[in-house]
């Protein structure tokens, strides 16, 4: 049945787990239901969904792969380093029955971007933590430059707004949109302080120029 109100999309992600056993080394945090469905039917609003072939980096446990298949894409296909997020990922789509979805086990740096991606959409590390890797955002930029898309989702931390604009006009993107989120870190960490700690994050929305 064909989603047409983005609340309803929320609802369906709702049903997505989060990872299954969050690996601090890889700053697992889910991406929540309301903010995925936000994202996704402004992308397909914007015609970057319905009949597209979805390329997911850092998938996670795939909630944009399946928010992306829920909304008509061609093919969604959902990539990430964990294997526990990789089987939940798989379990969850299966019970969604969809059928336009595939998963692939990978280090995205060495991901061969084999998979003829018009949309990337990618939720990377991006460093709001201490014992994060810094710049991991970047090598996801990077990649997914590599798999040549027409346009590129992509979330950052937003006090790193006016570095990454002049790092996307560097490499020949066309920044078209931002899209601006207050995302919830839960405690799940030894390391964490406070039950739950709010980061201000951007998406921006690229368009390819070369």
């Amino acid at each position: 049945m064909r989603i047409t109100k983005k609340k309803h999309l929320e609802m369906k992600l709702q049903s997505v787990p989060p990872h299954p056993n969050p690996k601090v080394g890889l700053e697992q945090y889910s991406t929540p239901s309301v903010i995925a469905s936000d994202l996704i039917w402004n992308a397909a609003s914007l015609g970057d969904i319905e009949n597209k072939n979805i390329l997911d980096l850092g998938c996670g446990s795939g909630i944009f792969t399946i928010a992306s298949s829920l909304m008509g894409a061609n093919m969604a296909c959902g990539v990430d380093v964990d294997g526990d997020s990789i089987h939940l990922a798989n379990e969850t789509s299966q019970k969604l029955k969809l059928d336009n979805v595939n998963y692939i086990l990978s280090d995205i740096c060495e991901f061969d971007c084999s998979f003829d991606a018009d949309t990337v959409i990618q939720n990377p590390p991006f460093g709001s933590q201490r014992k994060a890797r810094h710049g991991e955002d970047l090598n996801f930029v990077k990649k997914a430059i590599d798999c040549s898309p027409e346009v590129l989702y992509s979330f950052h931390m937003a006090s790193t707004e006016e570095f990454l604009i002049n790092f996307y006009r560097e490499n020949n993107l066309d920044i078209t949109h931002i899209f601006r989120y207050s995302f919830p870190i839960p405690k799940i960490y030894e390391f964490h302080s406070k039950e739950k700690q709010n980061v201000d994050v951007i998406v921006f929305r690229a368009l390819a120029d070369f």
